[in-house]
């Protein structure tokens, strides 16, 4: 059972403490050196507050821990002299707890590592950013984003992404967006606010209480479900829409390990490669044909399309009215975990026995590759189960995160090979396997449930030649994101 003093220091800890409370905590720690330590050790003030009460005292030589320990025992002692001298207010206005802590920052403006969040307000216009809030629960906010913290256990998002893992002492944690609230009761889950305002809860585990604004009741969602929060309407769990706190290590790791270069040198030797049908890094995607929203890519102000609801789709026409006998089909997605039967990756306008060749490269409901060309055939012998070529691999996580896919086409050799984040996957065989046909294509969707694309699409490579398993892997290689 909480005691008074636990009451008074939740509320601190919240910006809720009225003048009469902090009054009656102010006294509590003149007079109650248990209190004080607890004060202290649920605080973990800043070192300058240390600095400010040692003024002139010498430091001892003792181990680090200890000296902090001294240290801390002496502004103890020279804040209750402060309060005995009426100057109390300056601890509560000068000395207030940090409602978060940055943890990492990759590729922000601004933040840095150890940087302490009270009330103001942040924008992230590149990156991607992780917080841990006074009461130990882990967020991650992904440009572009603008927020500001209300207190410890109250954070508003007035556009962007954010991803959190909120621990028992953390429970009640309430992100507040232009369309409502979501408070935690002990939970992952994710906020996704456009630009307009409009927000979506998603949660991942446990469980969230939606409060629509202007609703005159509230919503309990539970592990695998998804609202928005304007209108109630339910949505499909996205999987992979958001950076989880667990995930920005290994992004942070890959930007220091100069991976963008590397990605960028790759993506020139590509375009002088005399086989290249199509190269698209959607750095200048906003003029093409289609509809779909502009999201960051793998990098730091980098964009990539990404595609939600059915009917999303980004239009082009590439490979000409001819023939390719071979033809690597390469790509980073970010794709949600769904039940539709397939999601388009990439697929030829049609499907006419009159265009043989015509090329639908997808993800089936396993979660698996797979590659169909109009009118080809499995050689005897196949294990597949459908009729075209799929992954033994499932190639999406459970929870979001970049990945590799590419699929080797070869008509010469009647082979269909599958690859996942550089590594081979699988060979299979074709009875008949006519040269690959493209032009006129779409990304995404088909306007029907059981081709619907849900995630990003980055990089997407069309060449008119079959890589090796060594170039696919030095593609990965020098393209991934993570370290």
């Amino acid at each position: 059972m909480k005691t008074e003093l636990d009451r008074l220091l939740d509320a601190y800890l919240d910006g809720t403490l009225s003048t009469e409370a902090q009054a009656e905590l102010n006294a509590r720690l003149q007079s109650d050196a248990g209190a004080r330590r607890e004060f202290v050790e649920l605080l973990n003030l800043d070192s300058a507050l240390a600095a400010l009460a040692a003024g002139g005292m010498t430091e001892s030589a003792a181990p680090p821990r200890q000296r902090r320990l001294g240290a801390t025992t002496r502004w103890l002692a020279a804040a209750a002299g402060l309060a005995l001298l009426g100057l109390g207010a300056w601890i509560w206005q000068n000395a207030r707890p940090a409602h978060a802590t940055v943890a990492e920052a990759a590729g922000v403006a601004g933040l840095a590592e150890g940087d302490r969040l009270r009330g103001g307000w942040h924008r992230l216009e590149a990156g991607m950013l992780a917080l841990i809030s006074a009461r130990g629960a882990r967020l991650a906010l992904e440009a572009p984003a603008e927020f500001r913290f209300e207190s410890a256990q109250r954070l508003r998002l007035k556009r962007g992404r954010l991803a959190a893992d909120v621990p028992p002492a953390a429970k009640g944690f309430t992100v507040v967006t232009p369309s409502g609230e979501a408070v935690d009761l002990g939970t992952r889950f994710g906020i996704d606010v456009t630009a307009g305002g409009s927000a979506e809860v998603h949660v991942f585990q446990g469980e969230v209480i939606a409060k629509p604004n202007g609703a005159s009741g509230t919503q309990s969602l539970r592990g695998g479900d998804a609202v928005a929060l304007q209108g109630g309407a339910p949505r499909e769990l996205r999987s992979a829409a958001f950076i989880q706190p667990d995930e920005m290590p290994g992004l942070r790791a890959g930007l220091a390990a100069g991976q963008r270069t590397r990605a960028e040198q790759t993506l020139e030797e590509l375009r002088r490669d005399p086989a290249l049908i199509a190269l698209l890094d959607f750095e200048d995607s906003i003029a093409r044909e289609g509809s779909f929203r502009i999201v960051q890519g793998r990098w730091p102000g980098s964009r990539a399309p990404e595609f939600t609801d059915i009917g999303d789709h980004l239009k082009l026409d590439t490979g000409g009215d001819r023939d390719w006998p071979q033809l690597t089909l390469a790509a980073w997605v970010r794709l949600d975990r769904l039940g539709a039967p397939y999601q388009s990756l990439l697929h030829t306008d049609g499907w006419e026995s009159s265009k043989p060749g015509q090329v639908h490269w997808m993800v089936t409901r396993h979660a698996t590759m797979r590659l169909a060309l109009r009118g080809n055939t499995l050689a005897a012998g196949s294990d597949e189960t459908e009729g075209y070529p799929d992954s033994r691999t499932q190639v999406l996580p459970e929870l979001g995160r970049w990945v590799h896919l590419a699929t080797v086409y070869d008509a010469n050799t009647r082979t269909v090979r599958f690859y996942h984040n550089g590594r081979f996957d699988k060979e299979t065989r074709q009875a008949i396997a006519h040269p690959a046909r493209l032009g006129p294509a779409r990304i995404g969707n088909w306007d029907r449930q059981d081709r619907k694309l849900s995630g990003r699409v980055d990089e997407l490579l069309l060449l008119g030649r079959a890589l090796s398993d060594a170039e696919i892997r030095a593609l990965f290689e020098a393209g991934n994101p993570y370290r």
